[in-house]
């Protein structure tokens, strides 16, 4: 069981959220997406929020700041949110805007703002799931996509429910969280992209 749940915080964790969105959007819109307009925001994004962040754990585990890939310690997890903030913001003003999709946009900058709160809360000293954060977010977002094009994406969703249950379950499991600390950060994840639907949805 064990094993199960820690490949369950493996396979969803929060780097792979950005990039996970950006997929479902092309996946689920019924616009016209030429070649070069999806490529230009996938791979971009996908070097940005992906290989950019492993790359500089492996290098903050080699300095000894850094001694999990889940971040246990409040100052650890700074460093990768500090990270995180910065490339999101270079999505945001460099990589999207040059291949508009106002959709898209508000996604990122929801996940700035999820991101920035967790943030805030570590500096009070209180540690949020960032797992059950970007699966909210994830989450909310794929609703909010389901709304705006009137689709029906009823089994994603399904899905999507069930992987959030088990991402919960397995940092609850694993003790490297509360319940409060994982119901607070499903509260920040899904009020991210809450607060941006009104200015596309």
């Amino acid at each position: 069981m064990r094993l199960f749940l820690r490949a369950i915080s493996y396979i969803f964790h929060p780097i792979f959220v950005p990039i996970a969105g950006t997929l479902a959007y092309f996946l689920i819109t019924p616009k016209y997406s030429p070649l070069e307009l999806q490529s230009g925001n996938i791979l971009p994004i996908f070097i940005l929020t992906v290989i950019i962040p492993i790359i500089s754990y492996l290098i903050l585990t080699n300095l000894g700041v850094v001694s999990s890939v889940f971040n246990p310690d409040a100052k650890e997890r700074r460093y990768s949110l500090y990270i995180a903030i910065l490339l999101l913001l270079m999505v945001v003003y460099k990589v999207v805007p040059n291949n508009y999709t106002i959709e898209l946009y508000y996604y990122f900058v929801g996940l700035i703002g999820a991101s920035a709160a967790s943030l805030l809360l570590l500096f009070l000293n209180f540690k949020t799931s960032l797992h059950v954060t970007g699966m909210a977010s994830l989450f909310m977002y794929l609703i909010c996509l389901s709304v705006h094009f009137e689709i029906n994406i009823t089994l994603a969703l399904g899905f999507f429910i069930l992987a959030t249950g088990l991402v919960a379950t397995s940092r609850l499991y694993l003790n490297v969280h509360s319940k409060t600390e994982v119901l607070i950060g499903f509260l920040i994840g899904l009020l991210s992209q809450l607060l941006t639907v009104r200015f596309w949805l």
